[in-house]
């Protein structure tokens, strides 16, 4: 019976070896739905023509109230 136990343990020692070769595969591949990082900067200039888009927005219908 040493025999049995020695091919169950060989089989476990496989079947671990193989996930680990399956996880080292998959960690080879790029990721297809990785997000997208935004740059700060870009956020910051946006907001900032966004901002004065507005207030020459405000400004221009206050002065078009006054005529």
């Amino acid at each position: 019976m040493a025999g049995t136990d020695d091919r169950d343990c060989n089989e476990i020692i496989e079947a671990a070896r193989a996930a680990q070769h399956h996880k080292d595969a998959a960690s080879d591949t790029p990721e297809h739905g990785r997000k997208r990082n935004w740059d700060v900067a870009s956020i910051g200039v946006g907001m900032g023509i966004g901002s004065a888009a507005l207030a020459a927005a405000l400004l221009f219908a206050k002065n078009s109230r006054r005529k």
